[in-house]
């Protein structure tokens, strides 16, 4: 896939997604943003592009740039893996100056073939950088003649960083997965009930929480784009019968184009809250159209909400009327609003920085008149809100821990670089004893109590 102007204009204006406004309107700044070269580590394109593309855990993932951008973000997420760890592997080509002089083709090519012959991937992925593409390599040259020689697909990925953010990096490889990857070859056999997960990154090993309900229901996933996923099953997503968006329009241009060019169907669901997970199953259920699969579903759904109205009890009893701040992003924002609700817990405020309308008109749903909006999310206004709404706990990404911290409240990561899974059934049970292990540690009554060196001490004067 060649990244030109046109490419990215296309990318930009992804139909499927809410951000896009109707013509003559202003488009959302956050679809325009482009960092500078040189300055885009982290939140760019090439950092949404390898955090879509290195959960396919048997694949090896090349950057093709200096070696300052190989660290990154690829070990930051906590994608888990069932078997191949060789995605947790960090290649790069190691750019220097001489490269940027003569060009960087040749050390590419010969990096490419190293890694093969040591490693035997069942595939390479190979990123462009702000600096590789500067200096104008020809990417997909290279990896075409690479993979001949090699004998194993070499698929590039045309997203150095400063062509925008990481929501189009996200983008950019999705379309790299559909012009080499989907539909490359056919799998063994098929099922009325094969989908694919899509969005679904398998962090904290998330998606194991889930899959089981879906083996229960005789449904298979064909598919994982891309959390613990293997190269040869993504080749094989183009035979599913409904594609599920899980994280919300990070690749919502496969699910368009896959419907256009295989006639598959796709849903934009969530895993997390009861709520969330029944109408997941049900709307999975009616899509595929089978009246058996949907009397299957509402009995799992009255087995799974009895046995899990009992393990919840006892933190709801704990939790109920506990006030917390959300600031995350996405599909996220809305969500955990839904799951929160379902253990007593009162949302006083989320964030909307990257949501779309639809993500915003479900926010103002859930919250109701009294909730806040945080547009900005900074530290300055989260300390602004927690205190306006005597909040008794943070829920965000590890970087606002220490905004929690100042503020002397309890803090959740709810980001990508938690340890801990929130999705599905099991995962409501973990969130609740992760929340109740957080609110009712005995650290708070401490941290809250004035200072030794802050308290007065009387002063004892001697009598006559």
């Amino acid at each position: 896939m060649k990244l030109t102007q046109g490419k990215i204009n296309e990318l930009l204006s992804e139909s499927a997604c809410e951000h896009n406004h109707k013509k003559g309107e202003k488009k959302n700044k956050s679809c325009t943003q482009v960092a500078q070269p040189g300055a885009a580590q982290g939140g760019c394109a090439f950092d949404g592009a390898m955090i879509a593309m290195v959960p396919i855990t048997d694949a090896a993932h090349l950057v093709h740039g200096p070696i300052a951008c190989a660290g990154n973000s690829w070990g930051s997420r906590g994608s888990l893996s069932s078997g191949p760890m060789l995605y947790k592997m960090g290649f790069t080509t190691d750019m220097n100056e001489n490269d940027v002089i003569f060009g960087g083709e040749k050390r590419l090519y010969k990096a490419i073939q190293e890694v093969a012959q040591r490693y035997s991937p069942a595939a390479i992925f190979v990123y462009l950088t702000c600096v590789s593409a500067l200096i104008g390599d020809d990417l997909d040259a290279v990896c075409k003649k690479a993979s001949e020689k090699a004998g194993i697909p070499v698929i590039p990925v045309n997203s150095p960083g400063f062509v925008g953010s990481k929501n189009l990096g996200n983008r950019i490889s999705g379309e790299s997965l559909l012009d080499y990857v989907v539909g490359s070859r056919e799998p063994e056999y098929t099922t009325p009930y094969d989908i694919n997960l899509i969005g679904e990154y398998n962090i904290a090993g998330e998606m194991w929480g889930v899959l089981p309900i879906f083996e229960k229901l005789g449904i298979r996933v064909l598919a994982k784009i891309t959390g613990d996923a293997r190269y040869d099953e993504v080749c094989t997503a183009h035979r599913a019968k409904l594609n599920v968006m899980i994280c919300s329009k990070a690749l919502i241009n496969m699910g368009r184009k896959m419907e256009e060019k295989y006639g598959i169907p796709y849903i934009e669901e969530s895993f997390y809250g009861v709520d969330d997970m029944n109408r997941c199953l049900r709307n999975i259920a009616a899509k595929l159209g089978c009246p058996q699969l949907q009397a299957r579903v509402e009995q799992v759904i009255a087995e799974e909400t009895e046995k899990l109205n009992v393990e919840l009890q006892p933190y709801r009893d704990r939790l109920t009327g506990k006030r917390v701040v959300l600031n995350t992003g996405g599909v996220k924002s809305w969500s955990i609003i839904s799951a929160a609700k379902d253990l007593g817990i009162e949302v006083c405020a989320t964030s909307t920085k990257k949501s779309t309308e639809e993500d915003k008109a479900k926010i103002k749903e859930l919250l109701g008149k009294d909730g806040v909006t945080l547009e900005k999310g900074n530290a300055q206004e989260l300390l602004s809100v927690i205190a306006k709404t005597k909040a008794d706990m943070l829920i965000a990404g590890g970087r606002n821990q220490y905004t929690a911290l100042k503020a002397r409240i309890p803090f959740l990561d709810i980001n990508q670089e938690r340890h801990h899974p929130y999705a599905g059934y099991v995962g409501m049970v973990e969130m609740a004893r992760e929340l109740d292990e957080a609110l009712h540690s005995p650290i708070w009554a401490q941290v809250r109590k004035p200072a030794p060196w802050d308290t007065q001490v009387p002063v004892l004067v001697a009598e006559d």
